[in-house]
């Protein structure tokens, strides 16, 4: 198709006409690209990401039930602590809360004497 077909088009149906018809035959292309090259390829992109998707629900749960192993295991080894060591665990925690009371009880005398400075 030459540029003389292309005038003598133009001379005998006019401009809007000839561009009208160009236009078409632009989105008739376009139209028969996207259907036979993008849809197929979107359609293995589509069943590829599905697949994608449920190993990740796959991996996720099982790192839901590593981690619920995991602290299944903390807490029996907890539980089995070694009886001098809870012993001595429940010493220091009578200790510390005896030092507490001594702590509370000297401040309580040290209040009363500086309000009796104030006086």
């Amino acid at each position: 198709m030459g540029t003389t077909t292309i005038i003598d088009m133009i001379n005998q149906y006019g401009v809007p006409t000839v561009v009208a018809v160009g236009m078409a035959y632009f989105i008739y292309y376009v139209w028969k690209f996207v259907t036979h090259n993008i849809l197929p390829s979107l359609g293995a992109a589509s069943s590829t990401l599905v697949g994608l998707i449920d190993r990740v629900r796959m991996l996720d749960n099982d790192m839901i039930r590593l981690d619920q192993k995991i602290h299944t295991i903390i807490e029996i080894q907890n539980q089995q602590l070694d009886p001098f060591e809870a012993a001595n665990k429940k010493r220091m925690e009578a200790r510390q809360t005896e030092l507490d009371s001594n702590q509370d009880k000297k401040i309580r005398e040290n209040k009363k004497e500086i309000s009796k400075l104030k006086k």
